[in-house]
């Protein structure tokens, strides 16, 4: 079973929500009035979500250093090591979500097929200890090639000696996991906990809106670790 990063197996909502807190602390200091704070929270978010894909971003902070002045400006050159250094700290993982996982790999294989850079994605994934619970982890940036993209859904099917008919992938992105991984002919679950409607072309094998819901397609599949 393979699982993409952000958003499944780690909340990125809330991550960006801890972040903006370190910013909030480092270059503002109090901000009294909730309205203004929401304000800047939410165009935060706007900015991130625009950049989200993309391993550059100065742009995030710079935006919002234009439309909220802070107490003083990181230079531009230090904007992205602050967002490298601070990001990755501000993810985790529930103790359920690892229980779940544990309970898969003692089963079958299990690996990471994630978009973004190495340095970041890495860090992530070691500050979360979720290096210690996965086959093989593949990151994009390391790849050469990103989800949708089949090669790299194919990569991960070299790295674990399985065929692809015998695979699983969970994702929450219609278009990048689900519509990707069936490209290389593995079926996809898309893990949609907000239960946003579907309006697209790409049907998935199976929607899950809980990690609990994944143990009962584990007998689904006929590799053994």
């Amino acid at each position: 079973m393979l699982f993409d990063l952000d958003d499944t197996l780690l909340d990125r909502d809330k991550a960006v929500d801890k972040l903006f807190s370190i910013i909030l602390e480092e270059f503002y200091g109090d901000v009294e009035q909730h309205a203004v704070k929401n304000e800047m929270l939410q165009k935060f978010k706007e900015y991130d979500k625009k950049s989200y894909g993309h391993s550059d971003k100065v742009k995030v902070l710079e935006s919002l250093f234009d439309e909220f002045p802070p107490k003083y400006r990181l230079p531009r050159n230090y904007i992205q090591d602050f967002w490298n250094n601070n990001f990755p700290k501000c993810f985790s993982i529930n103790q359920k979500t690892i229980n779940i996982i544990n309970t898969i790999k003692s089963h079958i294989k299990v690996g990471i097929i994630t978009n973004g850079s190495t340095q970041r994605q890495k860090a992530k994934i070691i500050n979360t200890n979720l290096n210690r619970y996965f086959d093989t982890i593949i990151i994009s940036e390391e790849a050469g090639f990103s989800k949708p993209d089949k090669r790299i859904f194919e990569l991960a099917l070299n790295k674990l000696n399985v065929q692809s008919e015998d695979v699983l992938f969970v994702g929450d992105d219609l278009e990048k996991d689900i519509a990707g991984c069936q490209n290389a002919n593995i079926k996809g679950i898309w893990f949609n906990p907000n239960m946003i409607k579907n309006n697209t072309d790409t049907k998935p094998y199976a929607e899950i809106t809980s990690f609990d819901n994944l143990l009962s397609y584990c007998g689904e599949m006929n590799f053994q670790k």
